[in-house]
Formats: C-alpha cells, structure tokens, sequence
C-alpha cells in the first residue's frame, strides 16, 4: 500500500504509523478526572472502536517529515481515497 505525503509524495506503507479513527473526539473532562464517567469515557475513546466496512477516514503519522494526516481509505480494500495535513482541530 502506496499513501502520497503532501509533503513527501507517494511513501510506502511502512514509513507510516496509524493512530486510528478521526472521527471520535477526544472526551472533554472536566471536575473529577477519577471519577465512574469520566474513566469510562476515557476507556470508551482508547479501546473502543467502529470498524466500519468501507471509506473511512484515520490518522496517520509520516515519520520521515513529522506530519499527521488525515487518511480516507476504503477498509474493505485498502484504497486509499484522499489524504490531507491534519490541521488545527484535526490533529490527535
């Protein structure tokens, strides 16, 4: 599998590191960080996860150049359909 790097062009696979979904947001905690909701919350966002079957977008890590990116790839056959900088908000 080929991502192209907005900064680098087309890498191979193994140049990069995938983080996971970009589509579940950090929790927002506020108060009492050891309390019941807020570990589940926080347990719900480390371990819990969609897989979904299809286009679906995930965060990446290019090493070689220190980018985040935001991957849209198709997790049925690895297609990857768009990538972009993870900017602002974006980033994990």
């Amino acid at each position: 599998m080929r991502i192209t790097c907005p900064t680098c062009g087309s890498r191979d696979l193994h140049e990069f590191h995938v983080l996971g979904e970009a589509e579940q947001a950090r929790p927002r905690l506020s108060g009492d960080f050891d309390s019941a909701a807020a570990r589940a919350a926080f347990t719900d966002y480390v371990y819990a996860r969609r897989n979904p079957a299809g286009p679906h977008d995930e965060y990446w890590y290019h090493g070689p150049c220190d980018t985040w990116l935001v991957v849209r790839r198709d997790t049925r056959s690895h297609e990857v359909h768009d990538v972009r900088a993870a900017r602002g908000g974006d980033r994990p």
